[in-house]
């Protein structure tokens, strides 16, 4: 999954030569899970047609105020364009749209959503050598930089007057690699390891019997898919679970048992920055586990069982840079028990959830947590669907490790 899935992008297209190559710039923003919608000037229709972006995006074109081809009075909103984008790319953007962005003129329906925008914006110049070199472009090119625009430097090569030099469009697929390289620096978890583990273990009784419990990984998934949105390198090690999670920043490490957990949460702990630990592991497991399956014989079967390795407590008495994160899942003294565990294992920070609290526990979509730091202060949230409650995690420890 890339940085880009599930983004907003609004591309504005103007009217230069390169607007074909905007068709291959949609396709491959759609392709990393963006969802895309075009803004074109008047002029770029004559380029490339909104018919063919419109196709690509799946989206409506809209290249003026209104919709004046099927009589529709009705008026496109460039203040709502501007506010839907989470960025702003235009590519082409020719010499004459970047001098009016730079003055502030606002004579068509693209440059009114540039006003609007409160989003990035990204600008990928497309002109001719001697157009590109004048110092009036130059000044431009200050100007809007000085206001906060990200320039997506054009790069040399054959121009349409038979030219070479620069001031061709940058190619598709370096505008993409560029804004997802220029997300990922100012991401607050860029360059950090987020370890994770989610979900229960299964300790095995016989070849198909075993002892297990409820939970079903969604709040550790959602923890690791926030975390690498955020620009974190997630190791995410789940025990038996229906999920899945594709993404380009997590590796998924699967184990079945309490023990192999273990073995997996220590391999990958000395590298780790950050370690998240809120997968349910087992605390008992059969002292002997049968080779054949037991057969249902006797009135009573006895199971002798033995406490598995406690993970978290491992972890807390080896950590030296990490920040360390437990679960406690309580039904009685929940406050002072989650404090307990805070201090005895060495975290620096717990979250609390209640199986008497509505909403929150196994399997559901939903959780109720309280943060307690090490200053034993509580931060209680609302009933929250796991992905928000994942950002309320993550943003309290982003804080806590830039403080």
């Amino acid at each position: 999954m890339s940085i880009l899935s599930g983004k907003n992008i609004l591309l504005g297209v103007t009217a230069g030569i390169a607007a074909y190559k905007s068709a291959f710039l949609v396709r491959l923003l759609v392709k990393k899970g963006a969802n895309v919608k075009v803004v074109m000037t008047p002029s770029a229709t004559e380029f490339v047609t909104p018919l063919t972006l419109s196709t690509l995006s799946k989206n409506e074109v809209f290249s003026s105020f209104t919709d004046e081809e099927n009589n529709n009075a009705q008026w496109n909103n460039h203040v709502e364009l501007g506010l839907w984008a989470d960025f702003f790319i235009i590519a082409p953007a020719t010499a004459n749209t970047l001098s009016k962005m730079a003055h502030g003129a606002s004579d068509n329906l693209l440059l009114a959503t540039y006003l609007s925008a409160k989003c990035p914006v990204y600008y990928a110049p497309a002109m001719d050598l001697d157009m590109y070199k004048h110092p009036s472009t130059n000044a431009t090119f200050s100007t809007l930089n000085s206001f906060g625009n990200i320039q997506i430097p054009a790069e040399s090569g054959e121009l349409a007057s038979g030219l070479v030099g620069q001031g061709r469009m940058a190619e598709p697929e370096t505008i993409v690699a560029f804004l997802e390289q220029d997300i990922l620096k100012q991401l607050p978890l860029r360059g950090k390891k987020v370890l994770i583990t989610a979900g229960p273990t299964f300790e095995a009784i016989d070849p198909v019997r075993f002892i297990g419990n409820h939970s079903s990984g969604k709040m550790g998934f959602a923890i690791a898919e926030a975390a690498a949105n955020l620009g974190a390198e997630v190791t995410l090690i789940t025990g038996p679970v229906g999920l899945q999670l594709e993404h380009s920043f997590v590796t998924l490490i699967k184990i079945t048992s309490a023990q192999e957990m273990y073995d997996a949460a220590h391999k990958n702990f000395e590298s780790c920055d950050i370690a998240i630990l809120s997968a349910a592991v087992a605390d008992y497991k059969p002292v002997n586990v049968a080779d054949q399956k037991i057969k249902k014989k006797d009135e009573n079967l006895s199971l002798q069982l033995t406490k598995t390795k406690d993970i978290l407590a491992s972890l807390g008495a080896i950590k030296k840079h990490q920040y360390l994160v437990g679960f406690a899942l309580e039904t009685e003294n929940e406050v002072e028990n989650a404090k307990t565990k805070l201090k005895k294992k060495n975290l620096d920070l717990i979250v609390l959830n209640s199986l008497n609290d509505k909403g929150a526990g196994f399997k559901g979509d939903t959780n109720k947590i309280t943060l307690i730091g090490k200053d034993n202060k509580t931060i209680p949230f609302k009933v929250k669907p796991k992905t928000e409650v994942a950002k309320d995690i993550l943003e309290h420890i982003i804080k806590h490790i830039h403080a």
